[in-house]
């Protein structure tokens, strides 16, 4: 589960460590830690100081913190301890197990964690307590640095921790990611997707198990060969259910990563093995194939040994493919490359991207509910041209992101519901900005599986050749946010393209 080999020959956009977008100064990680180096000083980040304010918005401490270094809790830090492995994330007392799983799924491919975790960093004779972290945002890659200081209660980490209490580029990477989205805080409740997006710029989907197609396992399997991210989780009706845990050892409402699948050969036939990890690295399914379930001991050594089977209390577990399907509800994909997501051929994928806002009184008309404003929404182009090979559709995934709201919730703001419908137009009739009426007589063509309140909206579609407007929305009008639309197109032909209301990036990438 990582993401597509060959962490940066494989991005969509030229990467661009921006050191200025993640630190004030405007000076980048190098620089600024040369300048510690030369001063004898470790370093101190004013933007995300050892303070409360870097801990939470809305509450206050429940007991008081104390901010070190690594070499102020152990007495032999290390960065890395015998590589960057699923163990090395413990939950600590933070709502953010979604984070946490794609962390796991993150250390399943060596150089997808080596594009977000730069592993040229340690504790030796050139440490000057200052890190750095590489994560995605809406098209670009950011570089986040940030000092060493952790908060600590009893002389142990607060957060996110590694089993090896002398291991700490987890609890850093955490820190990291904090900053880039203001506070410890922010981080509490989210999608799994989320964070595997960030850590690869890649797109996701998301499938409800019970209502997944036939050929699932395929699915899953294939996307595991393919280091894609995958998680899952088991759905709570109330709030009282979350992280319950139910008879057979599993926590509702919680993020796990999916770490393997295979078959395996059972009293003479072939049974469907899944592999999940709780990112708590501890508290396990105890059904049928878990750790010290009697079914093992029909399978032989080599291999338990192939699959890495081992009794060890540290929240990674198999179970039967069919057992997996009745407990768990959602499962979500990051996968680097869309292609990825459905047949072997290898495919070129276009992608193009518009960078746009919802602005009250101008362009934020909310779903097409609200007929009146509907139309005053962004509105963008989309010509298919070249069909799929063998068939009369053409293929293309629209992923739609809202943008910053974790970061703006210490305001008080909440992930807006948002989603998109797709309407065919006669091209030479379509001159400019559809109106009211367009809409009030033409039903959709297509549109975005339902209005959610997730960072991200993203469906694959397959559409005749035509052009297309597609309007991205809130569902309520007058909800203002600034937003990223990818459309992922199969054949270079195919275009996407703004209205003048929109800034669109220049050119379109290929995968």
């Amino acid at each position: 589960s990582g993401s597509a080999p060959g962490g940066t020959g494989h991005q969509r956009a030229a990467p661009r460590l921006a050191g200025a977008a993640a630190f004030l100064s405007g000076k980048t990680y190098e620089e600024l830690k040369q300048e510690c180096l030369h001063r004898g000083v470790l370093f101190e980040d004013p933007d995300f100081p050892a303070c409360n304010s870097s801990l939470f918005f809305s509450e206050r401490t429940p007991v008081p913190f104390i901010w070190k270094r690594p070499g102020d809790i152990v007495k032999d830090p290390k960065f890395i301890l015998g590589g960057a492995t699923r163990t090395d994330i413990c939950q600590g007392d933070l709502g953010d197990c979604w984070l946490l799983a794609a962390i796991a799924s993150l250390t399943l491919n060596e150089k997808t964690l080596a594009r977000v975790v730069p592993l040229d960093q340690d504790f030796g004779p050139d440490y000057a307590g200052i890190f750095h972290f590489q994560f995605w945002q809406h098209n670009e890659w950011l570089d986040v640095v940030i000092d060493d200081r952790l908060p600590t209660f009893k002389g142990r980490l607060v957060f996110l921790h590694s089993a090896e209490r002398n291991e700490f580029w987890s609890a850093l990477l955490e820190k990291a990611y904090a900053k880039l989205n203001g506070s410890y805080e922010a981080l509490k409740g989210g999608s799994t997707i989320e964070a595997m997006e960030d850590f690869t710029g890649g797109v996701g989907e998301m499938y409800e198990v019970k209502k997944a197609p036939d050929n699932f396992y395929e699915i899953l399997e294939k996307a595991l060969k393919r280091c894609s991210m995958v998680g899952c989780s088991i759905d709570t009706s109330s709030a009282a259910e979350s992280e319950a845990k139910t008879p057979f050892g599993l926590i509702k409402g919680h993020a796990y990563s999916v770490t393997g699948i295979s078959e395996v050969s059972y009293r003479g036939q072939q049974v469907q093995l899944i592999r999940i990890r709780n990112p708590w690295g501890n508290v396990e399914w105890n059904g049928p194939w878990s750790d010290n379930s009697p079914e093992w001991h029909s399978v032989s050594l080599s291999e338990q040994r192939r699959l890495s089977q081992t009794a060890l209390d540290d929240g990674e577990f198999w179970m039967r493919f069919e057992d997996f399907k009745v407990h768990f509800d959602k499962v979500e994909i990051c996968n680097l490359t869309p292609d990825a997501l459905e047949d072997s051929a290898a495919h070129k994928w276009e992608v193009t991207i518009h960078q746009g806002s919802w602005v009250r009184g101008s362009t934020a008309g909310g779903c097409r509910n609200f007929l009146e404003t509907f139309w005053t929404n962004p509105q963008i182009k989309l010509h298919l041209t070249e069909k799929d090979d063998g068939q009369d559709d053409c293929t293309f995934i629209a992923a739609l992101m809202q943008k910053d709201r974790r970061k703006l919730k210490k305001l008080g703001a909440e992930m807006l519901t948002i989603g998109y419908s797709i309407y065919e137009v006669l091209y030479y009739f379509y001159n400019g900005h559809l109106g009211k009426d367009f809409f009030r007589y033409h039903p959709s063509k297509a549109r975005s599986k339902t209005y959610i309140n997730l960072r991200e909206v993203s469906n694959r579609f397959k559409l005749p050749p035509g052009d297309y407007i597609l309007v991205p929305t809130t569902f309520e009008p007058h909800q203002e946010a600034d937003f990223c639309l990818r459309i992922f197109s199969e054949k270079k032909d195919s275009l996407a393209a703004a209205h003048p209301s929109l800034q669109q990036s220049p050119g379109r990438e290929s995968s």
